[in-house]
């Protein structure tokens, strides 16, 4: 099971997600470009020492990163999907793809993506955030997937 985040923004979000993935055995793709230096501090503080613990793969751009993840499923995460995570079915080597946080992903990645699910909330709110999203979303599809460590 894989993370991507397309074109994140905050880094305080990526270094929750890297602890998110060290802590569950998930590999994590960056799709540049981020909106934020690499190298800023604010992603170790968050991610702390788990850091060293998680496969960060950076990619020059999402075409780069659809030829790395080559033929695995793409699983994308949107506001825009009408399909539950929890009444979907998740394969152990599938790639759970996050948009930015301001806007998501554009039309052409929607488009290239196998499948589309949206986690279910209450109307009167738009969107939750990044790592929330993805904690819910990587530890449903592990534990369908009979994945979760420990």
């Amino acid at each position: 099971m894989r993370i991507a985040l397309y074109e994140p923004e905050i880094a305080g979000n990526v270094g929750a997600v890297l602890r998110l993935g060290a802590c569950l055995g998930a590999a994590v793709d960056l799709i540049e470009p981020m909106g934020f230096a690499w190298d800023d501090r604010r992603v170790r503080r968050t991610a702390m020492d788990y850091i060293d613990h998680v496969s960060v793969t950076r990619h020059d751009g999402f075409d780069a990163f659809r030829q790395t993840i080559g033929m695995q499923r793409l699983v994308l995460f949107t506001t825009k999907a009408s399909q539950s995570p929890y009444e979907f079915q998740f394969r152990p080597d599938d790639v759970l793809l996050f948009g930015r946080e301001s806007a998501g992903v554009p039309g052409h990645v929607a488009e290239a993506c196998d499948v589309r699910v949206r986690i279910p909330m209450r109307p009167q709110v738009r969107s939750m955030n990044l790592a929330t999203a993805t904690a819910l979303a990587l530890g449903e599809a592990l534990r369908q997937t009979n994945t979760l460590p420990g």
